[in-house]
């Protein structure tokens, strides 16, 4: 008997053992996988991010696939093949893979995994793809030639866009930048977004900052890193080409008391430089957001007004503007009064509307 149980023991080892190895490992550098963002990928094996929006995307022919990510990353959208999009989260110390496919009929599938949260407290890292059985990867579909790059803050984000109380604070559970207005905009303009956005970030003063600014952490401060709040890589620009960049900031700078219109005008006109020299080719929007109200709002509009008619006049003519329509309630509100999911609705399709006729992409 104790023969009979050593040979089944040595079985058991045997299977588990092949099992393990019945499985492609696909690192963050194979060729074959498509990303959008700022990304840093001095290892090739783990790749660094921490703005929202941050998009992987691969055609693979396997039943199963996973995800490999640092445990504990945060919030990913999901879509395989022409499915509805879904969350995946990576929250615990261990948990760096996670099924996102299974039971799939082998032949051609596609994967688009987009990083839905800000990730300056999470520190996320993508180190690759795990591909059941004998899977393997294909040639990945071309990314849409159109390219936007938005910059912003808290709205861009998605801040509260899964939450439908506007007395619930803040939570990475209830941010999902994927169903906010700038991806809705972009998928409906069929093309890529790089976002550079941060919640309670402003171009001169962030949110119930000192009348002086934050110019050490304001959006300026931030837009030439490949990470947040890191300086150890500089963005490299010609990574990410745009032809259009939206720039939705000035809510945090006007939304408490304490600001001056004299100092976020200048930074608007220095960050509008800023923009310009490092995407020369690039139509230029300044959005004024959703939330601004009253004195606060007319502010907001005379300033970026200004600004947009100096620029055109020393002889930028592709700098333009576009205001959302603010919200009021009537679509309920997300979390701390930020846009609700039917509010990015709105804003994505009068957002779509406006850069259709701007850039010809009908």
């Amino acid at each position: 008997m104790l023969k009979k149980k050593t040979i089944m023991a040595a079985l058991t080892v045997a299977a588990l053992a092949t099992s393990a190895t019945a499985q492609t490992i696909v690192a963050p550098s194979d060729p074959a996988l498509n990303y959008v963002g700022r990304i840093v990928k001095s290892n090739p094996q783990s790749y660094k991010f921490s703005y929202p929006g941050t998009l992987v995307t691969a055609a693979f022919d396997a039943t199963g696939l996973k995800l490999h990510c640092k445990p504990g990353s945060g919030y990913f959208m999901v879509q395989i093949d022409e499915g509805e999009p879904f969350k995946v989260a990576f929250r615990g110390e261990k948990d760096s893979l996670v099924q996102v496919a299974t039971a799939l009929p082998r032949g051609r599938h596609t994967l688009r995994a987009m990083y839905c949260i800000e990730g300056y407290e999470y520190l996320p890292e993508f180190r690759g793809l795990v591909l059941d059985g004998d899977g393997r990867l294909l040639p990945p579909d071309a990314l849409p030639s159109r390219k936007i790059e938005f910059i912003g803050n808290s709205i861009t984000c998605g801040y509260g866009s899964e939450s439908t109380n506007p007395y619930e604070h803040f939570s990475f559970e209830t941010e999902n930048h994927y169903i906010g207005y700038a991806q809705i905009c972009a998928r409906a303009l069929n093309a890529q977004a790089q976002i550079v956005a941060r919640s309670g970030i402003g171009v001169y003063r962030n949110y119930s900052g000192p009348k002086t600014g934050n110019p050490k952490d304001n959006m300026p401060a931030q837009y030439l890193y490949t990470l947040y709040n890191d300086k150890s890589e500089k963005w490299d620009f010609s990574r990410y080409v745009p032809d259009v960049v939206c720039i939705n900031l000035g809510t945090n700078d006007l939304s408490t008391n304490g600001y001056d219109v004299k100092l976020l005008r200048q930074a608007y006109k220095d960050f509008l430089a800023t923009v310009r020299q490092n995407n020369p080719t690039a139509k230029i929007v300044f959005l004024c957001g959703s939330m601004l109200t009253g004195k606060e709002l007319e502010i907001a509009k005379k300033t970026l007004n200004e600004v947009v008619a100096e620029a055109n006049g020393a002889g930028d003519k592709e700098v333009y503007r576009f205001d959302f329509t603010p919200q009021n309630g009537d679509l309920k509100y997300g979390a701390d009064f930020h846009p609700s999911l039917w509010q990015h609705e709105k804003m994505g399709a009068e957002l779509t509307a406006f850069l259709r006729s701007l850039m010809g992409w009908f």
